[in-house]
């Protein structure tokens, strides 16, 4: 935390500004790559949180930030693809496991080469010396927002930030 107080309302509402818009633009750019993969960004995020391992599908929820029944339908969606398999988990036959198919690992991989390809256009369009800073300042402002959020409801946005920016009540390391 910094020693300064803001200088008025006017940066607050500059920055409240700046984040909608960046949130407007690459929701646009991000719904644009990925209905040309064939799947909503729902699926897609999904498919994204799978890359890793397998998951619960009370983890998956969580990590996706929505409700079960929601779940349940995106899931539905990818099995008739054949882009996820449900699994009994070997620790708890009552509970259920989600992995990515074959298909769904491709159509994952696609995903992240499209939106990989869109965050390097960005980039390309700093001034090149620019840059470095660009994503320092961005690691600076998700930090702030993850301690403003602590302060509000400590741990609601740790599964969202995790690989990002450190939290301060689990300790995750910065990737």
């Amino acid at each position: 935390m910094n020693d300064l107080e803001t200088d008025s309302p006017e940066q607050a509402r500059r920055l409240l500004e700046g984040i909608r818009a960046l949130v407007r633009r690459f929701s646009v750019a991000e719904r644009a790559d990925i209905s040309c993969c064939g799947m909503t960004v729902a699926q897609a995020a999904t498919l994204e949180a799978l890359e890793d391992s397998s998951l619960r599908l009370s983890e998956l929820g969580q990590r996706l930030g929505i409700t079960p029944s929601t779940l349940t339908r995106n899931l539905a969606r990818l099995e008739e693809r054949g882009l996820v398999i449900r699994e009994t988990d070997p620790v708890d036959g009552r509970a259920q496991r989600v992995i990515l198919s074959p298909a769904g690992r491709a159509a994952a991989d696609g995903v992240r080469r499209q939106e990989e390809a869109f965050a390097e256009s960005v980039l390309n369009h700093l001034p090149k010396e620019s840059v470095t800073g660009t994503l320092t300042a961005l690691d600076q402002l998700l930090t702030a927002i993850r301690a403003a959020t602590e302060n509000c409801c400590p741990g609601a946005y740790d599964h969202l930030m995790t690989e990002i920016i450190p939290s301060p009540t689990h300790g995750a390391k910065h990737e």
